[in-house]
């Protein structure tokens, strides 16, 4: 029997999603895809504290370990994420000449991976990705591209791992934030950026850096990590999961941009209407890790479909 994580309400979901066409609080994206206006208007019931009896997304408790241990990642990412050492990962990685698998053999992959950076969870990753996903499908039932978003956002998180080079924590996970202009304020533990050369670099500190306003968030890049890596994968190897099911996999980590609003002037319009995508996502994202587990084998069925009809049967990593 499938487990699911008890915070979640479905029965009114999925009565207002028989309903949509006659709903005056949505709005439509390309394709017919429905976006709720307001991100707390769809029925999700996010718990206040997560399963450590901490606030989600608490940086500011340095009493345990983790915490410090956090704090410890965020200050490493800060120094050494610059703008040429994400042109050498990306011109490296986007070679994407470590391996070929299926997505599900990836998914099986991340049971020996654990995000240091995460302080509200400690369990292997296949465990989030299935919780989000089997959140978001009880709520968004007719989204199959959404599930299997979900299911896949972490999967870059095997850059971790030996036979994809063994990049140290700070290169693969974490918050992501553009690089070539200034890192803004909003981003955790932002006094460790004065450390890193672009600080100091006037090719890169100021508001537009190398970019100029609105060019659009493909044209900006980003830290290096997980969530780049597995949009060049999905990119690269042909999928057909709509535009917004990739900006969720390349942003889902750009919290200084979904949940505090900045860089904005960076976006295009394109990006804006993408973003409501993301913030829909990211609530599950965020609020469905829980010590409850589901039942891989139960579900595994489902999402081999959900791959077979969005992804070829082996991609080049």
């Amino acid at each position: 029997m499938t487990v699911l994580v008890e915070h979640f309400t479905s029965d009114s979901r999925i009565e207002e999603k028989k309903m949509k066409d006659e709903r005056d609080d949505e709005l439509l994206w390309d394709g017919g895809l429905v976006v709720p206006k307001s991100k707390e208007a769809d029925g999700f019931d996010a718990p206040d504290i997560n399963f450590l009896g901490h606030s989600f997304r608490d940086y500011e408790n340095g009493a345990s370990e983790r915490q410090k241990g956090v704090e410890e990642f965020y200050r490493m990412q800060h120094i050494h994420q610059t703008y040429d050492f994400v042109k050498e990962m990306r011109k490296e990685y986007g070679k994407l000449n470590k391996m070929d698998m299926s997505i599900w053999e990836c998914c099986e992959l991340l049971n020996n991976v654990v995000d240091d950076s995460d302080p509200d969870l400690d369990e292997p990753q296949i465990q989030h990705l299935l919780q989000s996903a089997e959140a978001i499908r009880r709520d968004y039932p007719n989204e199959d591209w959404l599930h299997l978003t979900a299911l896949i956002h972490d999967l870059g998180k095997v850059l971790l791992l030996p036979e994809f080079g063994g990049l140290p924590q700070w290169a693969v996970v974490g918050d992501t934030f553009p690089v070539g202009c200034a890192f803004d304020s909003a981003n955790i533990h932002h006094k460790y950026f004065k450390e890193n050369p672009d600080n100091s670099n006037p090719k890169y500190n100021t508001k537009n850096g190398v970019y100029s306003e609105g060019c659009g968030l493909d044209n900006v890049l980003m830290s290096w990590g997980h969530d780049d890596y597995m949009y060049l994968v999905a990119k690269e190897n042909g999928t057909t999961l709509p535009h917004a099911g990739l900006f969720i996999i390349r942003y889902h980590s750009f919290y200084p941009l979904h949940k505090a609003g900045t860089y904005t002037h960076l976006m295009s319009e394109e990006d804006k209407e993408d973003l409501k995508w993301l913030h829909v996502f990211n609530k599950y994202d965020l609020y469905s890790k829980s010590k409850v587990q589901v039942d891989v084998e139960q579900v595994k069925p489902y999402y081999i479909s959900l791959i077979n009809k969005y992804f070829p049967a082996k991609l080049k990593w």
